[in-house]
């Protein structure tokens, strides 16, 4: 298996695909990437020689922050925003939609899908014995 940044790519897909396995790169990096090292979109990633490899690993590890180094820079935005207090960090701590959405209906996946409404509201009469 190729490995490139850290990550093990897969080797029976398109390298256009399998570079998206990488965390920061998605289908529109890719294309870049490769058409800057020019190699064709279409090759499988175990066809790759190891001289277009070596290519492919300088130009992602100069060029863009990936995997670790981006989460961690993801990571200390978000604390700055926390820091200083602002909407957007109050909303990180609070554990709340960031960026507007609206949270009377449909924020379950930023609130962890807690669902809080009951039924119809009216409980049973209890039963007689």
């Amino acid at each position: 298996m190729p490995r490139i940044a850290g990550v093990n790519i897969p080797e029976n897909k398109q390298i256009e695909v399998a570079l998206t396995y990488i965390y920061g790169i998605g289908r529109s990096l890719s294309k870049k990437i490769l058409s800057e090292a020019n190699i064709p979109f279409q090759k499988k990633a175990k066809e790759l020689n190891s001289q277009e490899l070596n290519k492919l690993k300088e130009i992602v590890e100069k060029s863009y922050k990936v995997e670790g180094e981006l989460k961690r820079t993801i990571l200390m935005d978000i604390k700055r925003l926390k820091d200083i207090g602002c909407w957007r960090g109050i909303r990180h701590i609070k554990g709340l939609p960031v960026r507007g959405q609206n949270t009377r209906i449909n924020s379950r996946t930023v609130r962890g899908n807690v669902r809080k409404t009951v039924g119809s509201g009216r409980k049973p009469p209890p039963a007689p014995k």
